[in-house]
């Protein structure tokens, strides 16, 4: 039965199993020898070496055990130097047996039991001190053997870790306290030179604090900005948090591989750390195994392909490169219909996919343009007539006042505003228009609400050229005066525009001194709740209509940015291009009324 089905199949088809069947079992083969293969000798060159490398290192950190426990021996034999007073003779003895021991001290103290200090550097100790002593101290005198301190900054012997035991006279008693500072230079170098390529190391203390590490290595993560490689906390803690044996762990250039070693006598673990790639370097002879299986698989893969490629995959790769030719979906070129089997209907159904996608990017393009254009004109209806109403009657109350030139000022004022506002067909102005209504606009608040504040304007000349949209900072000037200044008094009241070119953008800055606001206040300010109450506004555009005007106009990299404090005042950044768009033409001074009045 099965037999029969097959026979039914198409030579396509067949070919299609048989070289399906044959690439399978090769790569299946190769895969799995070579997952053999470099599993055992990952595994066998990472623990020889890390074992190695861990033994011949803990003997170096013995051996500063050793010889420190060795040397603080010495100092107790001199017991009767601290208790006779002998301070000069005890100063020499300890710079002898720093000297000495050069090759792992860096220095060495006596502290007695009084608290004085004696050093193997007396001088630079009695200018510099060392504000570790009094710890190590208090933690060596409840000690009866040698004890290991943390990693420290010293100021005579730099980063260091200090061995500390107590000091007893003839008959028993505690009389002070002897202290190595160790030479972690030396032992960075020494550990250096046992170091192998592709390698580094970090020493960590029994509380996970960093005693040494190769700061020299590229392997290791950095601080930003730091002249040689300062480990990340965060890195330690990882450090700290690995097992003991091996693992892994990610580095600055790729993976890295690490051993663990337990606590050796100093207390100290030592971690390994090398590229993954270095251990795959004895790999070659597999690697050239797999080589030579690819080449003559490829070989085998490429007769077949060419057999095929005249019956069945010719016109298919015909047809992807028609696709790939696809680079404006506006104006794609369909692929021509010569056949009548699945290829065919396989390109028919690529035609008829490509003019449903074209319908659908039309619609989607038009459906947008709407959106915007319903969204922009909703944005710029939004104009109540508060403002205007309260202008009027400050007019009608100077005007029974019989203040003839403010009812003059105010009128011509009132119509410059409502000029620029309603009386244009862009909505682009220059920055010099859009400065020149908003003058006319505090010149009315002025009349309005007297000279209680002022109105600095200081812009470059650079820029007043340049587009900007129309009504885009009065509203904020309008928000610090109604917001700002007002609800302080309007007393020694101060609001700034200050604008220019930086960066290749157009930046204003809004300042006032004002009243400030809550920050709870401050974070929904620029949100489509943030809009505020449509008074005292000729406008009625508040901040987050502005905010939200700039964004559909240029994108989402420009608009305002706010920062506020509640009686100090409030600062608005506007970022806006610097570029001209083709629509924009400056249309002169048309804010200036006859004779020079406003």
């Amino acid at each position: 039965m099965i037999v029969n089905r097959m026979r039914r199949w198409s030579v396509a088809t067949k070919q299609f199993l048989l070289m399906f069947a044959v690439t399978l079992a090769i790569f299946a083969f190769l895969a799995a020898s070579n997952y053999v293969q470099a599993s055992k000798l990952f595994k066998s060159q990472m623990m020889d070496h890390a074992q190695t490398m861990t033994v011949r290192t803990n003997q170096f950190l013995d051996s500063y055990l050793d010889n420190g426990q060795n040397i603080l021996l010495l100092l107790s034999t001199r017991s009767n130097y601290l208790e006779a007073s002998r301070e000069q003779e005890l100063t020499e003895f300890l710079r002898s047996v720093a000297e000495t021991n050069s090759t792992i001290v860096k220095t060495l103290y006596i502290v007695s039991s009084d608290g004085k200090v004696f050093s193997s550097s007396q001088v630079r100790y009695e200018v510099l001190g060392n504000p570790a002593l009094p710890a190590i101290y208090q933690q060596a005198s409840q000690s009866y053997a040698a004890m290991v301190s943390q990693p420290y900054d010293s100021p005579l012997s730099g980063h260091t870790v200090a061995i500390a035991r107590p000091v007893q006279n003839n008959h028993g008693r505690q009389i002070g306290v002897a202290v190595v500072e160790l030479d972690l230079d030396k032992l960075y170098r020494r550990m250096s030179e046992i170091s192998m390529v592709n390698q580094t190391f970090a020493i960590l203390s029994d509380q996970g604090k960093l005693v040494l590490y190769d700061r020299s290595s590229d392997l290791l993560p950095s601080e930003p900005h730091s002249y040689m490689t300062v480990l990340p906390e965060e890195f330690i803690g990882k450090l700290t948090e690995l097992s003991y044996g091996s693992g892994e762990l990610a580095g600055p250039k790729g993976q890295l591989i690490t051993f663990k070693s337990g606590q050796n006598r100093l207390g100290w673990n030592l971690v390994l750390l090398s590229e993954e790639s270095y251990f795959f370097r004895n790999l070659s002879a597999l690697l050239d195994t797999y080589v030579t299986a690819g080449i003559f698989m490829l070989l085998v893969l490429l007769a077949i392909t060419f057999m095929l490629s005249r019956l069945l995959t010719r016109p298919i790769r015909l047809l992807a490169l028609r696709m790939d030719q696809v680079r404006n979906l506006e104006s794609v070129p369909l692929a021509p219909v010569r056949r009548y089997d699945e290829i065919g209907s396989l390109t028919r159904s690529f035609n008829s996919m490509m003019k449903r996608i074209q319908s659908l990017l039309a619609r989607n393009k038009e459906m947008e343009e709407r959106k915007k254009s319903l969204e922009l004109k909703v944005l710029q209806s939004q104009i109540a007539p508060h403002f205007l109403y309260n202008t009027l009657a400050t007019i009608g109350s100077l005007a029974r006042q019989q203040r003839i030139t403010e009812v003059n000022k105010t009128i011509r004022a009132l119509v410059g505003v409502l000029e620029f506002t309603f009386d244009r067909v862009s909505e682009y102005v220059s920055v010099r228009e859009e400065l020149k209504g908003l003058e006319l606009y505090m010149e009315i608040q002025k009349i309005r609400y007297g000279a209680g504040f002022r109105f600095i304007c200081e812009v470059e000349e650079e820029a007043l050229e340049l587009p900007i949209l129309k009504l885009t900072l009065q509203p904020l000037v309008e928000n610090a005066v109604f917001h700002g200044i007002l609800p302080k008094g309007g007393a020694e009241g101060e609001i700034w525009v200050r604008g220019g070119i930086r960066n290749g953008k157009l930046r204003f800055v809004v300042r006032d001194n004002g009243a400030g606001m809550e920050q709870s206040r401050l974070q929904g300010l620029l949100s489509s709740q943030g809009h505020s109450p449509l008074k005292e506004r000729l406008t009625g555009i508040g901040v987050s209509n502005v905010h939200e005007r700039i964004r559909l106009y240029f994108g989402h990299g420009f608009g305002l940015r706010i920062r506020s404090r509640k009686e100090i005042g409030t600062v608005i950044v506007i970022t806006l291009p610097a570029s001209l768009p083709e629509s924009f033409c400056p249309t002169g001074n048309r804010l200036d009324t006859p004779d020079g009045e406003r």
